[in-house]
């Protein structure tokens, strides 16, 4: 298996998949979240129409153009965070978006943020669920997940092509059928798919 450096530094759609089963831990002074992930979406930045880089480098999306192995972070809705993790050469811009994942490690931290009556698989279920059990927001904009820091992405279980299922991205507009959204097939934390009424009809 190649070192996570090297695995982050090819291009999203190659990375996102090979995400599924890592770790992703914040500590902060209340404890640690630990989130396996289940469930990514890739934007391959230049090249992909429904990516933030798409038109190039801004104050936004910066942190997008490497280097690989950094967290990306964005405010979307006007009420929700979302993560990712930057990825391919230096200076092409390209992440995996976060969608779900598996809190294993300190659920009740994660309820405490996330509201005393949500499912347990509902914890990190859905992009700004798992932001906000993982306390991930502008604050973590730009972190090195690489490193000893407070936001820590490991690798986990290898998972198996065969327990993976790909289909098209959730919610975008443009490049709709695009099928750069992986997820563990089956598993009750992926979130549900959800067709932008703004993307053409099939």
């Amino acid at each position: 298996m190649a070192e996570p450096q090297q695995l982050l530094s090819r291009r999203a759609p190659q990375v996102a998949p090979k995400l599924l089963g890592w770790t992703l831990s914040h500590t902060t002074e209340a404890g640690t979240v630990t989130v396996e992930i289940t469930e990514v979406e890739a934007y391959a930045g230049a090249a992909d129409p429904a990516s933030h880089a798409y038109r190039g480098p801004s104050p936004r999306n910066e942190v997008m153009f490497g280097p690989a192995g950094f967290l990306y972070t964005y405010f979307t809705y006007g009420m929700h965070w979302c993560a990712n993790v930057v990825t391919g050469p230096d200076g092409e811009a390209s992440a995996v978006l976060l969608r779900a994942g598996r809190v294993i490690e300190g659920a009740e931290l994660a309820w405490l943020r996330r509201g005393a009556k949500v499912a347990e698989r509902s914890l990190a279920r859905g992009p700004a669920c798992l932001a906000q059990a993982l306390a991930l927001g502008k604050d973590q904009n730009g972190a090195n997940l690489l490193g000893k820091g407070e936001v820590r992405l490991e690798p986990g279980r290898r998972i198996k092509p065969a327990a993976i299922t790909a289909g098209p991205r959730v919610g975008i507009s443009v490049a709709a059928e695009t099928p750069w959204r992986f997820w563990l097939t089956d598993d009750p934390t992926v979130s549900t798919y959800k067709r932008s009424p703004r993307a053409p009809a099939l």
